[in-house]
């Protein structure tokens, strides 16, 4: 129920958001759809920042468009501006190789990375694919017609994850059916009226459903199994691919020192505020925390990466 009680309190947020607000302290763009892993981290930050009084008036907004990459010219835009944040991860990385456009990454100001998470590969709870073995031999006996769905366009956690365990499993990337869906809230209407047979996406966005039986976790993509999960990892199962997602925050670039600084000062309230470190029980997030010039090494270095998957299953462009 905790879980549930926190999910909901950032709403409260963007109620609040929806009237008319002179100035606001900060807003936090949010580069695809309500309902997604960005959404609910970044409604989360929201909450918890003001909660605990580190600060006031956060305002949360939804971009979408392009995988996440609408929202980063956006925020390029909007260069020396030090009262906008963008919640990001692994899928904004991944995007910049499937949905081009004229900035990437290397031109904003790295904030902090904040949270990591495994991937969960799911069914409904009456599917009936009643383990990974299962699902692999419809996946070998029918590439094409067994569709697995992902809240991230080609190029993100969800369709690494997905291409990576199809790999593991026999199945060759580019005859497996992905369907790509504009974040988890869309993806699990899809799963639960069976548009597709299996899903992947992070932990955290499923995490109510899994508890409530609605969706059977049949592996977790972890090095470890997750707490409160009742599913094996991958690697358990018989397919070696340990897979993990994780999310940040970043701002415009052509920052000054100060404005630099006071957005770091947030992140450090953030991370010591109760609240927060609540949320990341509730959702199972562990805490990944980078500051601004180290997580800017590690982006550059999961550009790298992702491109060496996508050239390693034969989806590079």
């Amino acid at each position: 129920m905790r879980r549930r009680t926190l999910l909901a309190a950032p709403l409260t947020v963007l109620a609040g958001g929806c009237a008319p607000r002179a100035d606001p302290a900060l807003r936090l763009m949010v580069p695809n759809a309500p309902g997604s892993g960005y959404d609910i981290t970044a409604r989360t930050v929201a909450t918890a920042l003001d909660v605990d009084h580190v600060r006031s008036g956060v305002e949360v907004f939804n971009l979408a468009g392009g995988g996440g990459t609408v929202g980063l010219r956006r925020l390029v835009y909007e260069r020396g501006n030090g009262d906008l944040m963008m919640l990001m991860g692994l899928g904004l990385v991944g995007a910049q190789h499937t949905s081009p456009v004229p900035v990437t990454l290397d031109a904003v100001t790295p904030v902090a990375r904040l949270i990591e998470e495994p991937e969960v590969l799911v069914v409904t709870g009456d599917s009936p694919l009643r383990d990974l073995d299962g699902l692999v031999r419809s996946w070998r006996a029918d590439p094409g017609g067994l569709i697995v769905g992902g809240g991230s366009a080609p190029g993100g956690p969800d369709h690494l994850a997905a291409m990576l365990i199809a790999k593991a499993a026999g199945v060759t990337p580019r005859s497996a059916r992905y369907a790509e869906f504009d974040g988890g809230g869309v993806l699990l209407a899809a799963v639960l009226s069976k548009r597709v047979a299996a899903a992947v996406s992070s932990l955290g966005e499923f995490a109510g459903q899994i508890d409530s039986g609605q969706l059977r976790v049949l592996a977790t993509t972890g090095s470890a199994r997750s707490r409160g999960v009742d599913a094996p990892t991958l690697r358990e199962a018989g397919l070696d691919v340990v897979f993990t997602n994780w999310r940040g925050l970043v701002a415009p670039p052509g920052l000054d020192g100060t404005r630099s600084r006071a957005l770091a000062d947030t992140v450090t309230g953030l991370r010591g505020s109760a609240t927060w470190q609540q949320a990341m029980e509730g959702f199972r997030w562990s805490d990944a925390y980078l500051p601004g010039p180290d997580f800017g090494d590690f982006l550059r270095h999961q550009d790298g990466r992702v491109t060496q998957i996508l050239a390693e299953l034969g989806l590079g462009t």
